[in-house]
């Protein structure tokens, strides 16, 4: 069984990723089943590491998650949420007009600070 630098099982290190992607949603495991077209034991399965999930079913907790498969596995490599990829995911579900009004408001409030 692969094992990480800590020595969890891979699959309990990426449960724990997806309980606080989830978390820092606000959904419950309940939710994210919904959101995700899964079963919430399929969730609470994922989570507790007693399952390895299929590509497919990563696929979904992507979309129930609201972000890309990349930012899902870049979140579990960095063993943190990447903000800026999560807002890129967002921005790129958006019109190209709703993204450069996004780059105009970031830059005029940072323009501000310094």
């Amino acid at each position: 069984m692969a094992r990480s630098a800590g020595g969890k099982p891979l699959r309990h290190k990426f449960g724990e990723n997806i309980r606080q992607l989830r978390l820092s949603r606000g959904l419950t495991q309940e939710g994210i089943a919904e959101k995700s077209d899964l079963s919430v034991d399929a969730i609470r399965r994922i989570e507790w590491g007693t399952i390895s999930p299929s590509l497919d079913t990563l696929s979904k907790l992507a979309v129930g998650l609201d972000i890309s498969l990349r930012t899902l596995f870049s979140t579990y490599e960095q063993r943190r949420r990447d903000e800026v990829a999560e807002l890129a995911d967002f921005l790129s579900k958006r019109s190209p007009r709703d993204a450069r009004l996004v780059a105009r408001l970031v830059k005029v409030l940072f323009d501000r600070k310094e």
